[in-house]
């Protein structure tokens, strides 16, 4: 399963344009949840459950997260296929 981080959360929610209200909608986890989970820098201090449903509306979305390799996580679009 891939570690996704705070940071990824925020960057992920930017490029949506969603507030934390819509994670929390798509996620169906309380809103608090979602903006607990952006306060960190690292992996996120929440459930496995939690970070999986984030991680998981958030790739329904659109969205890649992009493991740390080496050089650095991130996300980006999901390529669309043709």
């Amino acid at each position: 399963m891939l570690t996704i981080t705070g940071a990824q959360l925020r960057a992920a929610r930017a490029f949506l344009r969603w507030t934390a209200q819509e994670v929390a909608d798509a996620s169906r986890l309380g809103v608090a949840t979602v903006r607990r989970a952006e306060l960190q820098d690292g992996p996120l201090s929440i459930t496995a459950a939690n970070a999986e449903a984030i991680r998981r509306a958030l790739e329904a979305a659109g969205l890649e997260f992009i493991p740390e390799n080496g050089g650095g996580a991130g996300i980006r679009f999901r390529e669309r296929k043709a």
